[in-house]
């Protein structure tokens, strides 16, 4: 089933930065070190990947994505392959490394990467030719569950604090939810909340990292899909988080396919233009709501 709520086309005013202004390679969150880290390991460095659209396809939109993999580890399909797709529609893609449990690392450690990724880019939107007002947050599966924490769980910045950075809002402007894990209760995934919060968490804390339980009126609006038979995350994770959304007035946009594992993607690896009619039909209904929501053009 799919439910589908109008939203307002806003204006498009595409932004232009010069090459030497924005990044482009992989680069850390923190310079000196991230908050609660243990070690200099790759995995105790969380960073940002940029993937730009070209100039001439650049809409000055930007998502920060949030890969999959049960907050043990990162699968690469759900995170460049994602971006390389959102460049082509002109939106500047920003694939997250966050820490793992299998690095050593439990919540909120996580929830510190993503906000502080979204406090970066926002932060340097000016400098990187980006509006600081469409600046949203994408996961799938137990990214998915990081990136409805992070719509959940924001603030409006620190503006007493001597990092420029820490002075911006975390607030996603946006928020695409790929067959996520919401929910950290009866039918949560098992995996990701052992890693996420231990094996013998307390309700409260479980309650509090339950999305569907955090939804207000000023959750950002979202994008949600899933399919019917996922083995992996059961498929009323998706609607819980949309009823939630509800509920407080908020809009959605909801895609329930009635075939598909766990795990799909975009339906390819690999991603380049010369495979757009392979991909799986969620991508087009993505594209379709990115443009009302004044993300893309055309």
């Amino acid at each position: 089933m799919s439910f589908r709520y109008c939203c307002v086309m806003f204006a498009l005013v595409p932004l232009v930065a010069s090459a030497q202004d924005r990044p482009l390679s992989e680069f850390p969150l923190w310079p000196d070190g991230a908050p609660l880290t243990t070690g200099t390991e790759p995995g105790d460095i969380p960073t940002l990947t940029p993937f730009w659209p070209t100039f001439d396809r650049a809409t000055g939109s930007a998502v920060v994505i949030c890969p999959g993999g049960g907050y043990g580890h990162l699968a690469p399909h759900e995170g460049q392959d994602y971006a390389k797709f959102l460049a082509r529609h002109g939106v500047a893609g920003f694939v997250l490394k966050y820490r793992l449990a299998t690095a050593g690392y439990r919540h909120p450690a996580m929830l510190m990467d993503v906000q502080r990724a979204l406090r970066t880019v926002r932060a340097n939107a000016a400098d990187w030719g980006l509006d600081a007002g469409r600046i949203g947050v994408m996961g799938s599966s137990a990214g998915g569950h990081l990136a409805s924490t992070a719509s959940t769980h924001y603030d409006a910045g620190d503006l007493d604090a001597e990092d420029p950075i820490e002075r911006a809002s975390c607030r996603p402007d946006a928020t695409i939810l790929c067959y996520p894990v919401i929910t950290m209760m009866e039918l949560t995934h098992g995996g990701s909340r052992n890693n996420l919060l231990g094996p013998e968490p307390d309700d409260e804390l479980m309650r509090l990292l339950s999305s569907e339980l955090q939804v207000t009126a000023d959750t950002p609006p979202a994008f949600i899909w899933h399919t019917w038979e996922d083995a992996g995350v059961k498929v009323e994770n998706a609607m819980m988080y949309a009823a939630a959304l509800r509920a407080a007035g908020v809009m959605f946009d909801l895609h329930i396919y009635e075939r598909g594992a766990h795990g799909l993607g975009l339906g390819v690896r690999d991603y380049t233009p010369a495979k757009d009619a392979e991909l799986l039909p969620w991508t087009a209904d993505l594209v379709y709501w990115l443009r009302a929501r004044g993300f893309i053009g055309g």
